[in-house]
């Protein structure tokens, strides 16, 4: 992302319940990727957060492939990748469940520090205030939207992109436990 930067810190901010209410009823899943659709239509269930962006992250490794293509990257193929980023942008409320969903997301990018990283991006910030996002990339290009790959970094980065994809799901169930079907606890 563009203007990716460090992690904010929450601040108060008026009208949060109106801006998830807006953003969850303009939401379109047959605009989301597929592979994670289940993930954004489960955070819509909790009442302390709701997705701003996403993107599940492809792997373009022919110039006339579709650059949305959720393929995987052929065997053997041994040329340059272009990956546009794996990523899932939020807005939490600044409320004990919000900041405690920050401090879980925030644990994702243990998974591979070099590769996933957890902040805030200005250009979401000044539209929703306590804004964060998790996003897949190599940590030298954490500012760019997509980033041109060896074949073998980007393998791995395919890898890692599913391996974190399993682990929101993973930390979504325990949410959605947490705070019943309905999203109350």
């Amino acid at each position: 992302m563009e203007t990716f930067g460090k992690p904010r810190e929450f601040v108060k901010a008026d009208g949060y319940i109106c801006a998830r209410q807006r953003a969850i009823s303009s939401l379109n899943f047959d605009e989301v990727d597929r592979p994670i659709r289940d993930i954004v239509h489960g955070f819509a269930r909790l009442p302390h957060c709701f997705t701003l962006q996403c993107c599940y992250g492809h792997f373009i490794c022919d110039e006339r492939q579709d650059y949305d293509s959720l393929k995987a990257m052929p065997a053997g193929y041994a040329g340059t990748v272009r990956y546009r980023i794996a990523y899932i942008a939020f807005c939490l409320e600044n409320s004990k469940p919000g900041r405690k969903l920050r401090e879980s997301l925030a644990a994702v990018a243990a998974i591979d520090p070099e590769f996933i990283q957890f902040g805030s991006a200005g250009w979401f910030w000044e539209q929703w205030p306590n804004s964060f996002a998790l996003q897949v990339e190599p940590s030298v290009s954490s500012c760019e939207d997509e980033v041109l790959l060896a074949s073998g970094e980007a393998r791995y980065i395919q890898g890692l992109r599913d391996r974190f994809f399993v682990v929101l799901r993973i930390l979504l169930q325990k949410e959605l436990e947490h705070y019943g079907k309905d999203g109350q606890s």
